[in-house]
């Protein structure tokens, strides 16, 4: 049986022969195993390929070194390589093993590309531990399915499988993604009564369950109760915005020496880019005498997250240490700034460095390409995934109808609906919006009412927009007012600009003035409101008043703020400032 290895642009080739002879198969044994532990793979299947039979007939001997060789496969990314040794794994009988079985597990689980395959490596394993349940609890969170993940960790309690720390802290995990308040309690009650409430592990998840779900007076107790800081623990207080209790932790960590520790200092630097305090992750990536993919990666993901997709860019450029993971982040900056050849450009250069299939990147490119209406190239991403998660069906949904495809927005949400995904928030959004934008009158009233009724999803401020958007584009201007005076965003002048936007267009002069007026009287100081109102004025021929709401703009001390935008030249991306400023005078 031959093993191929891709390394960069060259291929070698090396047999994979236990019957070939060597000397000293003992030496050549622990040779091996050293050089996985050192992750050369290379040199240690050439060497794989000198031992002698008998060295493998000892039954501890080879389920250490499969074991080695499938953990090493994992370790270094080659997932091809992996799939082969664990077709000897079956051919040496050692499927049987758990420890075997378990490297196995965790190969399929972080690069299999589709997690079916891993539930089938699971389903196959003759001796099912803790840690087997634990991966495959995990890595439904991982695929987005955070319901399979419930029903599997039920099937380990009725096969009487007792739960570690880490399965209790993922299953705190997936009570946070579904909002199941009353299974988070009781949860906390098992972990208590076991002697796992000292476990940082299981603090830090229940910290991050409770502040997912605004319970800030029990996550706050909690938090007192840990005894020393950790990364974990600074990634809670990240996730939930907490910024007092994160500066606690980070006087914690100088207390306790913790400074050199990357890892630490990683987190600390994602704390406060989630808070908000670019400049203060700055000044700690800065001061790092130590740096590695980790601390590069956070540091893209703090300016991601507040929307600096420039300095996104910048960092990439300049970064001493590349990780895979870290592209997701520049393709969410590519899709930010619209720029599609630079995007492009990373997605090749992700390609290039062997970059595996891996559902983080693909649906940051679905994004990337729908964003900039590559929406063919997009679906093609898409379909040819053979692991999706709820963000890759919200942007294939959102693409879709922000490219005028509504029929086929709808489509993709009934697809998701029907492969069990359950829609969230956003979801809707992307739903309402294709409505909107397609004049699907009846189909949005449908999803509109499916959104509250049948998911319990409370409608917020955008999903008021899309809905008043398109009833206003169908003429219903009474229905559309009538559902803002029932929304508690009734005082939000966003609301009330998209009607006027519709009362233009239904040439209804009488509305359109009255609702000028009203978000006026909502936002004296934002200068759009007058734009708009004079700008009715000026459409039915009311050239004095437009000059008058000049006037009180004027007098009030109302500036119009000039607009941005980007335009992607051949050499770089260049910000300009839109100098068209409506003009609001009479000529």
């Amino acid at each position: 049986m031959k093993l191929f290895f891709v390394k960069r642009h060259c291929c070698s080739l090396a047999s994979f022969n236990p019957n070939n002879s060597v000397k000293h198969p003992s030496d050549k044994y622990f040779q091996i195993l050293h050089l996985c532990r050192s992750a050369q793979l290379v040199p240690a299947i050439h060497l794989l390929n000198t031992l002698h039979v008998p060295t493998l007939t000892s039954s501890s001997n080879k389920r250490f070194l499969y074991a080695s060789l499938l953990q090493t496969c994992t370790n270094v990314q080659a997932f091809p390589l992996g799939v082969q040794f664990h077709a000897h794994v079956i051919k040496s009988g050692l499927d049987t093993d758990r420890f075997v079985g378990n490297s196995l597990l965790a190969l399929y689980f972080k690069l299999g590309p589709d997690f079916r395959e891993t539930r089938r490596v699971f389903d196959g394993l003759f001796v099912k531990d803790v840690i087997s349940w634990t991966s495959m609890v995990s890595g439904y969170i991982k695929a987005g399915k955070a319901e399979c993940s419930l029903e599997m960790f039920s099937e380990m309690l009725g096969l009487g499988v007792e739960p570690n720390a880490f399965t209790l802290s993922a299953i705190i995990k997936v009570c946070s993604v579904l909002g199941k308040l009353r299974l988070g309690w009781c949860l906390h009650g098992v972990i208590t009564k076991r002697g796992f409430d000292s476990n940082s592990v299981i603090l830090c998840a229940l910290i991050d369950f409770y502040g997912r779900i605004w319970q800030l007076k029990e996550a706050c107790q909690l938090f007192d109760e840990l005894p020393e800081p950790d990364a974990i623990l600074l990634t809670a207080c990240g996730n939930l915005g907490r910024l007092r209790q994160g500066k606690q932790v980070h006087a914690k960590v100088i207390t306790y020496g913790l400074c050199g520790n990357v890892v630490v200092e990683s987190s600390l630097l994602d704390m406060y880019g989630k808070c908000g305090l670019i400049n203060e992750s700055q000044r700690i990536f800065d001061r790092m005498s130590k740096r590695n993919s980790v601390s590069w990666s956070a540091l893209l993901g703090v300016y991601c997250q507040n929307k600096d997709y420039e300095s996104v860019i910048r960092i990439f450029r300049e970064m001493d240490v590349s990780d895979l993971y870290c592209f997701g982040t520049i393709l969410r900056a590519c899709a930010g700034l619209a720029a599609v050849r630079l995007g492009k450009e990373v997605h090749c250069q992700y390609v290039r460095r062997g970059g595996w299939r891996d559902v983080i990147i693909e649906s940051a490119l679905v994004d990337l390409y729908a964003k900039c209406g590559c929406i063919d190239f997009a679906h093609r991403i898409f379909v040819q995934m053979s692991n999706r998660n709820l963000i890759t069906w919200n942007s294939m949904i959102y693409g879709f109808a922000q490219n005028g495809r509504g029929g086929e927005a709808l489509s993709i949400f009934d697809e998701m609906i029907k492969e069990g995904i359950k829609p969230d928030y956003i979801s809707f959004i992307g739903v309402l919006f294709a409505c909107s934008h397609s004049g699907l009158v009846d189909q949005g009233r449908k999803y509109f009412n499916l959104m509250t009724r049948e998911y319990g999803i409370k409608p917020g401020i955008e999903h008021y927009n899309c809905m008043v958007n398109l009833l206003g584009r169908a003429g219903l201007l009474e229905e559309a007012e009538n559902l803002i005076e029932s929304a508690e965003f009734r005082d939000d002048s966003s609301l009330w600009a998209v009607l006027l936007g519709a009362c233009t267009t239904s040439t209804s002069s009488s509305n359109a003035e009255r609702i000028a007026k009203k978000m006026i009287e909502l936002e004296p100081n934002h200068h759009m409101n007058y734009v708009l109102l004079a700008n009715v004025y000026r459409t039915i021929g009311r050239w004095n008043d437009a000059l008058k709401v000049r006037q009180l703009m004027e007098d009030r001390g109302v500036k119009k703020i000039r607009g941005t935008s980007w335009v992607e030249t051949t050499i770089n991306m260049s910000s300009y400032i839109d100098v068209v400023d409506t003009d609001i005078s009479c000529r």
